[in-house]
């Protein structure tokens, strides 16, 4: 019987990752958490795992052999605000916390997924997997990029050949902007599409930047992953125990801020009923209010982001990712049905 672990677990991409292996049997998972924020038990409690133990608690226990043959650890667990000025926090947790998972993993022969960041590129306007476009402007950019070079380091794996060296699988995905269900919890980190759901309930319209970086307003491009993309590659890669790396996970396509604004209003014209409109005619309509850039992002903000797919697709996964306006609208019919 296949035995997983789940640090993370209640989180965002922890928890959608559980519900993936439950959809493919899988049910022995040790779910690892800390719910000091308890209402984060929500992203749980439809999911069938094995065990919980508090983050805590864990990685002592793992190191000692405590839980047992494991298969693989999904290590989503972090601090994931980009905002966080505290950099001996920030460290603890990415980078201290990780790198004693890893000796763990090694020690007990487990394989190791890991969630590193597209943080980690930082100021660069290349977003390829090389330590040349590697400019991260804030502490939690950094505390991934340094664990990615642990790895680079220590695994002895080529990840230009993307093959497994004497670690056995460790695979590092530099996740994009996710967004989708069981994000919740985040609260200013939650995603635009997250944020704009609630702003068009409460105020009928929804907020974006102004323009910043020698960007029109709301033309600033990212590139926006839907979280179900985000399980399907994570699977991929676990049904692949071959392959190990460092991978960017996102589209490959950049979409401006735009068209998430005006894939929400759509969407939520269309639970009305109401015909969709092109940005235009929402910017007439006023559903788009265009607000000041904050001076506390100056400096740490990405304008512009887009995976460089060249390694991912060099592995052979071939998954194809949802567009801004596929993904959203999927994810505000789910908000829209658990109103």
């Amino acid at each position: 019987m296949t035995r997983i672990v789940v640090t993370g677990a209640a989180g965002f991409i922890g928890s959608n990752i559980i519900r993936g292996l439950n959809q493919r049997g899988i049910d022995d998972i040790i779910a690892v958490d800390d719910l000091t924020q308890g209402d984060k038990f929500r992203n749980l409690a439809e999911l069938k795992i094995s065990d919980y133990v508090d983050a805590d608690e864990f990685y002592e226990l793992f190191a000692h052999g405590s839980c047992g043959q494991i298969e693989a650890v999904f290590h989503e667990g972090a601090c994931s605000d980009t905002m966080e000025l505290n950099g001996k926090y920030v460290m603890d947790n990415n980078y201290t916390t990780s790198v004693k998972l890893f000796h763990a993993c090694q020690k007990h022969g487990a394989r190791l997924l890991y969630a590193s960041s597209a943080a980690t590129y930082g100021g660069s306007d290349r977003f390829k997997e090389e330590p040349a476009c590697e400019r991260p402007l804030n502490v939690y950019g950094y505390s991934k990029l340094l664990f990615d070079q642990r790895m680079r380091r220590e695994c002895g794996i080529d990840f230009r050949r993307s093959i497994v060296g004497k670690a056995g699988q460790v695979v590092g995905f530099r996740y994009f902007n996710v967004y989708g269900p069981h994000e919740q919890h985040k609260g200013r980190m939650a995603s635009v599409a997250f944020h704009q759901f609630n702003q068009f309930q409460f105020e009928g319209k929804v907020k974006l930047f102004a323009d910043y970086g020698g960007y029109a307003a709301g033309a600033q491009m990212r590139d926006f992953v839907y979280v179900d993309d985000v399980v399907a590659v994570n699977l991929w890669f676990f049904d692949h125990p071959t392959i190990s790396g460092i991978f960017n996970l996102g589209t490959g396509r950049a979409q401006p801020f735009n068209d998430v604004a005006t894939s929400v209003v759509n969407a939520m014209r269309g639970l009305q009923g109401e015909a969709a409109l092109p940005l235009e005619a929402i910017t007439a309509a006023g559903l788009i209010e265009y607000v000041p850039f904050p001076d506390a992002l100056r400096g740490k903000y990405q304008c512009y982001t887009q995976a460089d797919l060249t390694a991912l697709r060099a592995t052979g996964c071939d998954h194809r990712f949802s567009d801004v306006q596929t993904g959203v609208s999927k994810y505000i019919q789910w908000m829209a049905s658990q109103r």
